[in-house]
């Protein structure tokens, strides 16, 4: 097997695969092709019901979901979207809106605030570590707060680009998260500090397509205290 070469964070959103402009930026909040139905739940019926709700969405896109969430959520609502590039056709955003443009492994929340929902569509894809960034956003859950991510496990392998997909998913699950293979999506309620047993190598933005068809970014791990 032909060792991979491993890319930087910098290298890495710099490559044409995280800058694919054929990935899906436009998904609305209800409907075909809809945060809704990816998540397999309606984010504004969740939150609609909690006092000043938040919702955090991660690798965002063009935002369209949260500004139609906006128009139906409290104004006392705090939406938060974060994406390296953000609306390629900028328009002013709900006051209820913060759009972020940067890397979603620098960016973090001011200090004290959580979120009711944390969303990431189809974003760990084209992320190098993974699971720094799901460890990260478990920290930034409300009590009784939601992360949903969708997640392939082909996409998480050794040093030498053997699958490591097994062991990962493994100490996901004993972290607290629960996966669904059938939608290739990972869920966690409630805060917590994850300390997974891995050391983040880099990352292979020559991995291929994922379960989506796409090309996509192949997440390389040693195991904590080793190096298989």
């Amino acid at each position: 097997m032909t060792k991979p070469t491993l890319l930087g964070a910098d290298a890495l959103e710099r490559s044409s695969v995280v800058a694919n402009n054929t990935m899906n930026r436009e998904r609305g909040l209800t409907g075909v092709n809809s945060y809704a139905r990816e998540l397999g739940l309606d984010p504004t019926a969740r939150l609609t019901a909690r006092p000043a709700p938040s919702w955090l969405d991660l690798c965002s896109g063009e935002g369209r979901a949260l500004r139609e969430a906006a128009a139906v959520l409290p104004p006392d609502t705090v939406l938060t979207a974060v994406d390296l590039v953000g609306p390629l056709a900028p328009t002013p955003a709900p006051p209820a809106l913060e759009e972020i443009v940067g890397s979603v492994m620098v960016w973090a929340p001011p200090p004290g605030r959580t979120y009711d929902l944390i969303t990431c569509v189809h974003g760990l894809h084209y992320v190098g570590d993974q699971l720094g960034l799901l460890a990260r956003a478990a920290s930034w859950l409300a009590p009784d707060g939601l992360l949903l991510a969708h997640f392939d496990p082909d996409s998480v392998r050794w040093s030498d680009g053997s699958p490591a997909g097994r062991a990962v998913l493994s100490a996901l699950r004993a972290a607290g998260f629960r996966y669904s293979a059938r939608h290739h999506r990972l869920r966690l309620r409630g805060p917590r500090t994850l300390r997974l047993p891995f050391r983040y190598l880099g990352a292979d933005p020559a991995a291929g397509p994922n379960c989506t068809g796409q090309p996509a970014v192949g997440s390389h791990y040693a195991p904590e205290g080793g190096t298989p």
